[in-house]
């Protein structure tokens, strides 16, 4: 497990284009290692099939602002990034499913700020904006002084780092993580030298 945590790492704190301090990436990072006691049960190797099912918090047009963000925050480079693993989904799910009604409308006032930001300081949406632009506009959210906005964008990073690291993707490609180890081989065929072994 060290290895392969030691190389996700990497390839995690490499893949973030947002500044973070160190010890957030170590404590998302622990949290893998120490078994992801803090989410709920289909959070642990989720795949898209598992996050779809009631999937109705977010309208079309804010989830698709959802998966531009999250591919902002960690996008594709020599693996895939947020948006190609779904990780949207996951953190719409997580927000409708373990948050309190005020906090998910907060959440989806936060999605309509950054385009409200974006579009007054560049005069495009966030999906037609370039990465400087993308950038600029969140690391103000994240220095901002409004409770509101920098709740939003914690939330929103630290969910994307959660929802990526624990995808089936990352727990099976880069942790080799194993839903049921050790599992039973009821029937296989003894050596010729083990049956001679056994009857002394």
């Amino acid at each position: 497990m060290g290895k392969a945590t030691s190389r996700l790492s990497y390839r995690i704190i490499r893949k973030l284009v947002i500044t973070m301090e160190r010890r957030v990436v170590l404590k998302h990072l622990a949290t893998i290692a120490g078994g992801l006691v803090a989410l709920p049960a289909w959070a642990n190797g989720w795949t898209k099939a598992s996050v779809l099912p009631g999937h109705t918090y977010l309208s079309v047009t804010e989830s698709e602002l959802l998966a531009t963000l999250v591919d902002t925050i960690i996008p594709t480079t020599d693996t895939p990034g947020a948006r190609a693993l779904d990780v949207h989904l996951f953190v719409e799910k997580m927000v409708a499913d373990c948050y309190e009604k005020p906090f998910q409308e907060r959440f989806k006032n936060g999605l309509q700020a950054v385009e409200t930001m974006i579009t007054q300081q560049y005069g495009r949406s966030f999906s037609n904006c370039d990465i400087p632009q993308r950038l600029s506009v969140l690391m103000q959210f994240q220095a901002s002084p409004n409770v509101s906005e920098k709740e939003f964008f914690s939330t929103l990073k630290s969910l994307t780092i959660q929802g990526y690291t624990t995808s089936e993707y990352v727990m099976t490609k880069h942790l080799n993580y194993v839903m049921a180890p050790g599992h039973y081989q009821g029937c296989v065929s003894v050596s010729e030298k083990l049956k001679t072994m056994s009857a002394k």
